[in-house]
């Protein structure tokens, strides 16, 4: 692979962390994650940590080098870089979540030149989705960027999505998923669907059809801070799919009750 990620950056997580012994089985609620390391103070933390996951933001800076933060913070005491530098030290894999589409070809180079071995997902994204703005990342312009350097790399395409516990939704359409499948039946690396959790449970058919259409895709399921949505609804979520192509980057005590309701 060009730029180093010596195999992994495509290898199923669930493979590599089976493989140094970190899970016992192949299923995805094994995985446990941490949102949004952006600061050093976070990023320490999510190291020191039993996760195997560790999610963080990248945003472009006009004057400058990527930095880690997540809108609306514009400044952060963390550079992509440093934050790297202190991740390769480990073994856990990396989520970079990108907010811009100025950010991603400065960090694509930062990330070849860091030559991380453990698992790397490059999130962005790229369609509106449930309540969600038109303010996406350019799909094309992202996906020929990320491939130009890593063309193995695991992908995370998402849609925008917007929560009020007013407003009844209706979750992910079949035209969501279509669109969403059009733009991946060219590709041919791994790729994730990050899906949010008060969502998913209206969307069942729609993600199953999703997942279908390739035996490379999976859902990472995820949640806003506001979010109304139940551990019942993740017991259903679960029995819904596959084990092995469901990750649930979910936090707090609703993440301990379905840990245990599952048995983990």
């Amino acid at each position: 692979m060009e730029g180093g990620g010596q195999g992994s950056w495509s290898e199923n997580i669930l493979d590599y962390f089976l493989n140094i012994k970190q899970i016992k089985t192949r299923d995805g609620a094994e995985i446990i994650w941490y949102h949004r390391a952006n600061s050093k103070l976070q990023m320490r933390e999510a190291i020191k940590s039993n996760v195997h996951m560790i999610e963080a933001d990248v945003l472009g800076k006009k004057d400058g080098e990527p930095i880690m933060a997540h809108p609306p913070e514009t400044s952060s005491d963390n550079t992509l870089k440093e934050w790297l530098t202190e991740i390769q030290t480990t073994n856990k894999g990396v989520k970079l979540d990108f907010k811009s589409l100025e950010a991603v070809n400065p960090s694509m180079k930062i990330l070849g030149d860091t030559k991380l071995k453990q698992p790397v997902w490059i999130n962005a994204d790229i369609l509106p989705g449930p309540n969600g703005s038109n303010c996406v990342i350019d799909a094309k312009g992202f996906l020929s960027t990320v491939t130009s350097f890593f063309p193995d790399v695991t992908l995370s395409l998402g849609w925008t999505t917007g929560w009020t516990a007013l407003k009844c939704s209706k979750g992910y359409s079949s035209a969501m998923v279509q669109e969403m499948a059009a733009i991946c039946s060219d590709l041919t690396q791994p790729i994730t669907f990050p899906v949010r959790a008060a969502f998913v449970c209206q969307s069942i058919s729609e993600l199953q059809w999703l997942l279908q259409q390739s035996n490379r895709y999976t859902l990472t399921i995820w949640t806003g801070k506001h979010d109304n949505y139940s551990v019942q609804d993740l017991l259903v979520i679960r029995e819904s799919f596959d084990k092995s192509r469901v990750f649930y980057d979910i936090s707090g005590s609703q993440d301990l009750e379905f840990r245990k309701a599952i048995g983990l």
